[in-house]
């Protein structure tokens, strides 16, 4: 995969999961007071994760073509851990 087609495919994703995200939220509100308070952390963490994954994508816009591969590993490495939490809520 080219690397600007590796980077819409990426900016598709986490706009994904920000939706995902606003759905969890609502979901939240419906949990008991002690659901929703783990529930919502849950997220929260879930949302840095996404951040964190954001910021590198932008790194990777800026990254020489050396570095590219190593950026998208560790890329690669935060996306599959995004989508274990989010299995992990959804369960």
């Amino acid at each position: 995969m080219e690397r600007k087609e590796y980077q819409e495919k990426l900016e598709a994703q986490i706009k994904e999961w920000r939706a995902e995200i606003d759905k969890l939220k609502a979901q939240a509100e419906k949990k008991t007071a002690e659901g929703k308070l783990e529930y919502k952390e849950r997220i929260k963490k879930l949302e840095q994760r996404v951040e964190q994954t954001k910021e590198k994508l932008d790194a990777l816009k800026e990254t020489s073509s050396e570095k590219w591969n190593e950026v998208k590993k560790e890329i690669e490495k935060e996306t599959n851990e995004i989508k274990a939490q989010l299995r992990d809520i959804l369960s």
